[in-house]
């Protein structure tokens, strides 16, 4: 692949994920309430590759084609996001103990984590229509690689800048927070709150177009 296609993508990925969304909300709210961020943000960097894999394979131009199946992914997406927001709300997260303390989380916790990260990502209708118009636009058809091979490839890209900033974002939430119980709580309610409103801004988006 073309070594500035590439760099030109990762670019304008960069930018994409390090504006503050739903994927920052969650990976915040998991670095306060879990030992670890990596099941969390695992997940959240599987519902992007989810997205890339779609894309590659052409089921993304099919599914954007087609009006009603957007707006039933944006459905979707908005009552997961205001579900989680919710809870979050409720529920607001403790800081979890230090690396000496507490026992360790059980398999179906992280478990439960990795899948709320992949549902988050992987339903958010702003990363499906970002891949589906912007992938395609850094491929060449007269390439040595074939295109889903170089789709796949700049989803990699974006995936390892997903990797470090949503890591990052989790493990500063930790660090700044953990010693302070009160600023975790809110800090985890205005996560919740945030989704919410993400949630509900991108249905009303999505049907003021349909």
């Amino acid at each position: 692949m073309d070594a500035q296609a590439v760099l030109g993508f990762w670019l304008v990925s960069l930018l994409f994920v390090v504006t503050p969304g739903a994927d920052w909300a969650y990976a915040m709210s998991a670095g306060i309430r879990h030992r670890s961020v990596a099941p969390a943000v695992g997940g959240l960097l599987a519902g992007h590759l989810l997205v890339v894999g779609l894309v590659a394979a052409g089921v993304g131009a099919l599914l954007a084609a087609r009006p009603w199946a957007l707006t039933a992914l944006t459905v979707a997406g908005c009552a997961y996001l205001v579900w989680l927001g919710a809870g979050a709300l409720l529920r607001p997260a403790a800081p979890a103990l230090g690396p000496a303390g507490g026992l360790p989380e059980a398999t179906a916790g992280v478990r439960l984590q990795f899948v709320k990260g992949a549902g988050i990502s992987g339903l958010n209708p702003k990363v499906f229509l970002l891949f589906v118009a912007l992938l395609p636009q850094f491929t060449d058809a007269a390439g040595p690689w074939p295109v889903p091979g170089q789709i796949g490839a700049l989803g990699v890209v974006h995936v390892f800048s997903c990797a470090a900033v949503y890591a990052t974002v989790g493990f500063a939430a930790r660090r700044l927070l953990a010693p302070r119980p009160a600023a975790a709580r809110l800090v985890s309610r205005l996560s919740g709150a945030a989704m919410i409103a993400i949630g509900a801004a991108l249905l009303v988006e999505r049907l003021a177009l349909a």
